[in-house]
């Protein structure tokens, strides 16, 4: 379950890793080890509470409906920051790494073979909310 303090370090370690402090995070209502990341009034991600081998982490997952030539664009209208960057990777033509200026935010993977759409998965650990 996700707590009221853990939700709302949450809410603002995402708001610092994107840049945007429109972003709201609020719990599911038929699942409690859930919370939906909101922009206005649209829901466009997921974190979901995994506490399984005895760390508590946290995983943030967004579809992202636009292929690899625009996932920066996109991103950056999205969350309403330039400092949002798409990095290749090496040896890996299926993915691509998202920073926020030279901070490492996650990865984000094609969903398919035509490179069409793509998911954006960060690692939130329970020690990366501490200072919030």
């Amino acid at each position: 379950m996700i707590d009221k303090i853990e939700l709302r370090k949450l809410q603002a370690f995402v708001r610092h890793a994107f840049g945007n402090d429109d972003l709201r995070i609020a719990l599911d209502a038929k699942n409690t080890d859930a919370a939906g990341v909101h922009l206005a009034e649209r829901k466009i991600a997921t974190i979901i509470v995994d506490d399984e081998d005895g760390d508590r982490s946290f995983a943030f997952e967004m579809k992202v409906p636009v292929g690899r030539e625009v996932l920066q664009e996109y991103l950056r209208r999205l969350f309403e920051t330039d400092t949002l960057k798409v990095v290749a990777r090496a040896r890996k033509a299926d993915s691509v790494e998202l920073n926020n200026g030279d901070d490492f935010l996650g990865i984000i993977s094609a969903d398919d073979a035509k490179l069409s759409s793509y998911t954006l998965q960060i690692a939130i650990l329970d020690f990366d909310i501490e200072d919030f």
